[in-house]
């Protein structure tokens, strides 16, 4: 595939989205065709994933339990990837998603602590058929800190589990970032330009694997 595949993780309120639209924005400026993605959900009202979006969040569905709402991520994630990543990273564009395989190791493995993370990485593979990721931008937050940020705009299931198991949940993405240094890049809490600039800082050795 000729294209590059760039993931944003971290926990709630770390500001993912916002760092997503500046780096699509840096890049359509100097050309490069690019499509951006978030986990779970589609790319129109009514896509399978995100109607599953909305069974995930929505604070009423107290009652799913941690491997059907591992399965429920993994079936957004799969129809994502055959129908949306594989071909856009085939056509040559650069692929920006908000979440992805790493966020269910994190969320389902290490914050629920009820599956093993062996079981959330095969899950994922068989999910994404092996599709790995250029380069991972862990953005860093304090649980606490981003779970205040996150409340500003109403939480939804996921924000709404507890502090304890959103700081299981960064333990789960550090841990990440320890045993995949080479892709997963850990960028710390910050101004917005200050971070936007170091996210820069690890995307732009990797345009020049782009073919002209």
């Amino acid at each position: 595939m000729s294209g590059l595949m760039i993931t944003f993780e971290g926990g709630d309120g770390s500001g993912k989205s916002t760092q997503i639209a500046l780096l699509a924005g840096r890049l359509r400026s100097l050309g490069h065709e690019v499509r951006t993605y978030r986990e779970p959900g589609g790319v129109a009202p009514g896509d399978p994933g995100e109607r599953i979006r909305d069974i995930l969040l929505d604070p009423v569905h107290v009652e799913l339990g941690v491997r059907a709402e591992l399965l429920l991520y993994e079936a957004s994630r799969a129809q994502l990837v055959a129908a949306h990543y594989r071909p856009a990273l085939e056509a040559g564009a650069i692929v920006l998603c908000d979440r992805y395989a790493d966020s269910s190791v994190a969320y389902q493995g290490y914050g629920r602590a009820v599956l093993s993370v062996e079981e959330v990485h095969e899950l994922n593979r068989i999910a994404t058929g092996g599709l790995v990721p250029d380069l991972t931008l862990l953005l860093d937050v304090d649980p606490a800190a981003g779970l205040a940020q996150a409340a500003l705009a109403g939480m939804d299931r996921l924000e709404a589990a507890g502090l304890d198991f959103h700081e299981r949940v960064r333990v789960g993405y550090l841990r990440i970032a320890e045993a995949e240094p080479g892709r997963v890049k850990v960028v710390p809490r910050s101004s917005e330009a200050s971070v936007a600039e170091v996210v820069w800082r690890h995307v732009e050795p990797l345009l020049a694997r782009l073919t002209p």
